[in-house]
Order: C-alpha cells, then sequence, then structure tokens
C-alpha cells in the first residue's frame, strides 16, 4: 500500500499542511470538526493504489496549516480553498473532491461554483443542498444534537474547550460515534488546535456560520453555491448512529436532492470512514473510479 507523506502549498494566502500519496487524477479529501487531515489515513492509501493522486490538507486554521490573515472562516472561504488548492496543486477536470462535516459543506460549495474542476463529488455526516437549513427550521431533535453550535457563540467556550487537555473535544467524539475509540484521532485533533489561535480559528468557523464571525462579502456567490445541488455525480453517506447529526435529516435529503446517491452506513456514527472504512472506502472508490469512464 502506497506510503503517506508530507508537503506544504500556499493558496489564497494561506500556507497549507498536506498529507498525501499517489499519482493521478487529483483526489482531495477535507476534514471537519473536530478532526485533522489525519481522519484520511485509511483512504488515502486506497485512493492512490486507485490511480489518484490522493491530498488531504489541514483545512485553514488547523496546524500546521497557517492562520490566515484575512481572519474569515465562512463556507464560502473553505470553499474557495479548494477550489485554489486544485489550481494549485496543478489539476485537471478529471479532479474528484471528497469531504467529512465542514469538508462535506467545503465540496458542495466548490463543486457548485466551479464546476468544470471536479469530476464527482462526495459528502459525508451533512447532507447536500437545503437539507441542513431545513432541519434547523423543522427538527428539534437535530436542533437539540446541534447545541454545541449556539455554545460555540459566547466566548467563554474557548476556555471550556480548551480545558482539561480539550476534554470537551473527547465528549464530542464519544457522544457522535457512541461506543468507537477514537483516541488516535482525537489525539492529531488536539495538536492542531493546541495553541489558543489555532482553536479560535476552529471555532471560528461556526461563528461565521450563525454568529459575529468575519465574513466577506466577495465570497457570497460561492457561499451560497453551498447551498445548492452539485451537478456532477454526487454521493452522500451518513452513519445510521451519527450523534452530530441524525439520520433522520440525512433520510431527508433523498427527496430533498433526487439526484444524489444518498448511502446510510450500518453500525457507524458521525466519523463513519473510521468507523467502517472497508465499507466506506469501498463506495467511496467505486463512486469516483466511475465517475472516471
Amino acid at each position: 500500500m502506497t506510503s503517506i507523506t508530507t508537503s506544504t502549498i500556499t493558496a489564497r494566502d494561506v500556507d497549507f499542511g498536506l498529507l498525501e500519496c499517489g499519482s493521478g487524477p487529483l483526489a482531495l479529501c477535507l476534514h471537519g470538526f473536530p478532526d485533522s487531515a489525519h481522519t484520511w489515513r485509511y483512504l488515502l492509501p486506497e485512493l492512490a493504489d486507485a490511480g489518484f493522486r490522493a491530498v488531504a490538507p489541514f483545512t485553514r486554521g488547523y496546524a500546521p496549516t497557517s492562520i490566515p490573515t484575512d481572519g474569515c472562516y465562512q463556507t464560502g472561504a473553505l470553499s474557495a480553498d479548494a477550489n485554489a488548492l486544485h489550481e494549485a496543486l496543478g489539476a485537471d477536470s478529471s479532479a474528484v473532491i471528497i469531504g467529512h462535516d465542514w469538508g462535506s459543506m467545503t465540496v458542495f460549495g466548490a463543486a457548485v461554483h466551479e464546476p468544470t474542476r471536479w469530476r464527482s463529488v462526495v459528502g459525508m455526516a451533512v447532507p447536500p443542498g437545503p437539507t441542513v437549513g431545513l432541519a434547523f427550521m423543522t427538527n428539534l431533535a437535530q436542533i437539540k444534537s446541534s447545541w454545541y453550535i449556539f455554545f460555540f457563540q459566547h466566548a467563554l467556550s474557548d476556555i471550556v474547550v480548551a480545558a482539561n487537555d480539550h476534554a470537551f473535544i473527547d465528549m464530542l467524539w464519544n457522544d457522535w460515534s457512541p461506543g468507537f475509540d477514537g483516541s488516535v484521532d482525537i489525539a492529531h485533533v488536539k495538536d492542531c488546535l493546541r495553541e489558543p489561535a489555532n482553536l479560535a480559528a476552529a471555532l471560528g468557523y461556526y461563528r461565521a456560520t450563525l454568529g459575529d464571525g468575519k465574513r466577506d462579502p466577495a465570497l457570497d456567490d460561492i457561499q451560497n453555491a453551498g447551498t445548492q445541488i452539485p451537478t456532477q455525480p454526487t454521493l452522500y453517506l451518513h452513519g445510521i448512529n451519527d450523534g452530530c447529526m441524525i439520520a433522520q435529516v440525512a433520510e431527508s435529503a433523498r427527496a430533498l436532492c433526487p439526484t444524489v446517491t444518498t448511502e446510510i452506513v450500518q453500525d457507524a456514527g458521525h466519523f463513519l470512514h473510521l468507523e467502517q472504512p472497508k465499507i466506506v472506502n469501498k463506495l467511496i472508490i467505486d463512486w469516483v473510479v466511475a465517475a472516471q469512464n
């Protein structure tokens, strides 16, 4: 199996730390919160063996990636980063884009805004299109599960999340993927967010969405693209036991996003690609390979 190497590349004035392996069409893999690029350690080598150049950046603000000088963490900024990384990595129209959690929202926006860059799309744990917005207005069970988003709007959360060696992060993993031992990946997350500036960046994603975090009006178009459905072949995967985004919301994506192929993964929670890597990797590899033909 192909080994994973590290490198750095600059895009949109941010120095991105990368994990990568393989050669061929770009397969860009984007992590979420609270997570890191290491979350793709099972998928990257399999993508490489399938003929892709598999690249997983630490997203803006997550060490070793630099803190962006523009201070913007809205989803539009993340999607713009993804398209800029496509350019910086010298990719072409055969590239594919894969995301989990915040990465899922990012890939939908990137793929809709610049569709000629991406041959196919895979999202996980946060559904595409209008699904999430509708859930936040109508599904009380989902609103209850999303309590942490509202907590992150308060400055006190910077202190609470960092306390006791970031025990808050352990709690979220335990709640979101019940029964799964995420200690290896949690350690990587804590390394990424140990400095206060990095933690503030990660929480800034949420504050730019629902709070008073900085938003760049120049990114409005790509921000709005994230609420639309990609025209490319799009696969959406969701763990049936997800404690962050409940499976009922993912099921609603079938009706709201009929052009998207939705698969519910059994015996998996929020971090389904780590909990059931064989199943999830096969679904992803089969999807992105088929789109190349």
